[in-house]
């Protein structure tokens, strides 16, 4: 797994997932090229190579195998305009050379895995061939931003980050929608949730790794992992456990 600020690739199994709630703009595909099944919303099963899910939108994922490929790509920053058009639909897509170069970079990023850091990678460029462009942000509203991605496990509350940049509580919370396209609870929630990924390595209890991610307890912080990732947490420490994590 290649975590970045802004950025995930993920390559290992998928588990047993129920329904699931991502905050990235998410891309699945099966590293043998076998078809995937997407649920969105609870409707009707949907088959393909590739499936894209935009931010935030419930769905179920399946394959026939037990891994995959998942790459997140943080909203905050990215302008959806600037987006490869197939990054801009829902459900399966058709796009067999992003696939087969995505393919490709995970058997040359497995390779370097054992033996270099992915500090000399930029990850647009690899998967995308480009830089994506940024999304033109509001100054105060990218300052909050800027504070919850540095520390996650704060406990930093809509009105503190309000009276911080100068702004009325309702007024903040109408500019973070208007520019981020989240919410600022479901944004928030998201990127405590989106830390649990720098911990799954960590030989710690599920109620340390709990506190130290910022939730209360071990009950609600299983609660929360389990609407984004429709995994337990404990499932996914177990099956981290081989997962080489570059961060």
């Amino acid at each position: 797994m290649w975590i970045t600020s802004q950025r995930v690739f993920y390559a290992g199994l998928l588990g047993a997932a129920t329904e699931r709630s991502m905050g990235g703009h998410g891309v699945y595909l099966s590293p043998s090229g076998s078809a995937l099944r997407i649920r969105i919303g609870g409707g009707a099963w949907q088959s393909g190579e590739l499936m894209v899910v935009p931010p935030l939108v419930p769905h179920q994922i399946e394959t026939e195998h037990r891994s995959i490929l998942n790459l997140l790509i943080e909203p905050e920053f990215v302008d959806p305009a600037g987006l490869p058009d197939f990054l801009r639909q829902c459900g399966p897509v058709d796009a067999p050379a992003f696939a087969q170069r995505v393919r490709g970079l995970h058997a040359e990023l497995a390779e370097a895995s054992g033996r270099e850091s992915f500090d000399r990678f930029d990850f647009d460029t690899l998967f995308f061939g480009r830089a994506l462009p940024e999304r033109p942000l509001d100054a105060r509203v990218r300052e909050v931003i800027e504070r919850i991605n540095a520390d996650p496990a704060a406990p930093t509350s809509a009105e503190q980050c309000a009276a911080s940049v100068g702004l009325s509580f309702s007024r903040f919370l109408h500019l973070f929608k208007q520019e981020t396209g989240l919410t600022f609870r479901a944004f928030r929630a998201w990127k405590r949730a989106r830390s649990l990924l720098r911990h799954v390595r960590q030989r710690a209890t599920l109620t340390d790794i709990a506190l130290d991610t910022g939730y209360p307890d071990s009950t609600h912080f299983s609660h929360s992992i389990r609407q984004v990732y429709g995994l337990r947490p404990s499932d996914i420490l177990a099956g981290s456990r081989r997962l080489a994590v570059h961060q």
